[in-house]
């Protein structure tokens, strides 16, 4: 794969962009290549352990260690397949266009994506993680949870790579979500419960109408954008097509490059935190003791806060078995007059353990993974009830939910850091295959630069835009449509072979995935 490297050598005049012989750039590029892989896994590892040491649990087996390592390694895979397909479309106007050397661009765009993941809310991260059936996020440490997070890591990197091979910009984000929707319905399944019982359908159709809605923006407003920028700028050398190897002029030049920098960084704010929800995931799983609660969060009212709504919600007589009633309440979104009070129940239960821990460093490990999943069941409880027009919620209630959530969905440093590596690391390996299709094969001419900062600008503000909203959205698609969109306003002709292999991965990506996954969970659930 590092075949795909190439030098910045002269071309002969009207060679394509890409048609650059191999040179020294690409032992370059081995060498930094090897050295940020070992380096990533040594900090990986060091800060596990120094994470496991600062919780003080204790480990009879190193077992969970074997467990987490491989799904580590797998998980960062994904992410590191994922930079195949979305990290490189960030990069493929400004190296198409000869304004970055490839070797500089794919640096570039890799210091903008760790960043964009380091500054990321986590937002994304978690919202793609509750689309999975609320009982196998309680069963941290299970054979179910290892079965679950083993399979849609495979099926979401084995669709990933095949598309990547046929040079297809399909989406990660599809991939990542179809693989989650499979995981779940097999899951129900396997437990005698109907299909649609197995995904929060809700989340789904929220996360569904991002991933429809974002393309068709990026075609119309990078259409449109292109020709306002061709009614109001007459330069012409900003809508030539890339010559030879010949760099664009100074101002165009660095045009492309805002561009590219803003798509990294958005980017890496809103896919990377994919990776980061799946690590997350792992780490739960294999190291309760340590990742189920934000030890670092300092000490808060949410004792005092969880007592107070405990005695507003509670009644005469107690609910029995409230933790399951707000399982099949999260399961089912069917609202029951045993939720509200379940709700009071289990927080008065937070509350009192929190209390009496006197923080929550102090949480005997025994009790940390029990605490936790009450925890998650009152904060959800109380966000599937937002939804409800019928209920208003106290400003306690609220202010309950957003202790909690702080509480139980966090994301280390160290994670962001590994991720943003890993995307860094795929993008540096298969960037070539998806520049390939982006600037020469979705329209009859190639890319000009007026297309490409167009198409690039759009992008960067529709990520971006979906970020603040918590929403995952394709960074393939997006651009990849924005490009057909000023295809289409430069009358410029569009390549139907193209598109129509673009729709059908983007048709196909999904349920691919999610019939893969839910194979996969089934064997290993079987086995």
């Amino acid at each position: 794969m590092m075949s795909d490297y190439i030098s910045t050598q002269p071309l002969p005049l009207n060679a394509s962009p890409l048609d650059t012989p191999a040179g020294p750039g690409r032992k370059r590029m081995l060498v930094l290549f090897i050295t940020l892989l070992l380096a990533g896994c040594i900090y990986a590892g060091f800060s596990v352990l120094n994470d496991v040491s600062t919780s003080g649990a204790e480990f009879t087996s190193y077992v969970p260690f074997v467990l987490l390592g491989v799904a580590l390694l797998v998980a960062l895979g994904f992410e590191f397949v994922n930079g195949f397909h979305d990290t490189a479309n960030a990069v493929a106007t400004v190296i198409y266009t000869h304004s970055l050397p490839p070797t500089v661009a794919v640096v570039w765009s890799g210091v903008f994506n760790f960043l964009g993941v380091l500054l990321s809310s986590g937002a994304v991260a978690f919202g793609i993680i509750s689309l999975l059936p609320v009982e196998l996020i309680l069963q941290a440490g299970s054979s179910n949870s290892f079965a679950m997070i083993y399979a849609l890591l495979f099926s979401a990197i084995l669709w990933n790579l095949g598309t990547w091979w046929l040079g297809l910009p399909a989406s990660s984000s599809h991939t990542l979500i179809g693989s989650i929707i499979g995981v779940g319905v097999a899951n129900a399944m396997l437990h005698g419960r109907s299909a649609a019982s197995g995904v929060n359908w809700g989340q789904a159709m929220n996360i569904g109408y991002s991933l429809i809605v974002s393309p068709v923006v990026g075609f119309v407003c990078a259409a449109v954008l292109l020709l306002l920028v061709k009614k109001f700028i007459k330069n012409k050398k900003l809508h030539q097509t890339p010559t030879g190897n010949t760099p664009p002029p100074v101002w165009i030049r660095g045009l492309m490059i805002l561009t590219c920098t803003g798509v990294s960084f958005a980017h890496g704010s809103n896919d990377g935190q994919k990776g980061m929800g799946l690590i997350m995931l792992i780490l739960v799983a294999t190291l309760p003791v340590t990742y189920s609660l934000n030890r670092a969060q300092p000490d808060t009212d949410l004792p005092q806060l969880a007592l107070r709504v405990s005695t507003q919600l509670q009644t005469a007589s107690a609910v029995q078995q409230p933790e399951a009633v707000l399982t099949t309440y999260l399961r089912n979104g069917m609202r029951t007059a045993d939720v509200l009070p379940a709700i009071g129940q289990v927080a008065g239960m937070v509350g009192n353990e929190v209390r009496l821990a006197g923080s929550l460093d102090n949480v005997p490990a025994a009790r940390v993974t029990a605490l936790r999943n009450a925890m998650f069941l009152t904060s959800e409880s109380i966000k599937r009830l937002q939804s409800d027009k019928s209920v208003v919620l106290s400003p306690d209630l609220l202010a309950l939910k957003s202790a909690l959530t702080t509480t139980t969905q966090f994301i280390p440093d160290w994670v962001k850091i590994v991720v943003a590596m890993a995307l860094g690391l795929g993008t540096m390996v298969g960037w070539r295959r998806i520049v390939a299709t982006l600037g020469e094969k979705i329209g009859k001419s190639h890319l000009n630069y007026a297309q490409g900062a167009s198409a690039e600008l759009v992008a960067m503000g529709t990520i971006g835009a979906a970020d603040m909203f918590g929403l995952p959205v394709s960074t393939t698609h997006v651009l990849s449509s924005g490009i057909a969109g000023t295809m289409a306003a430069n009358r410029s002709g569009l390549q139907m072979q193209t598109l129509r292999n673009m729709v059908l991965a983007w048709v196909l990506t999904l349920p691919a995935a999610a019939i893969l996954s839910a194979a996969l969970y089934w064997l290993l659930e079987t086995l």
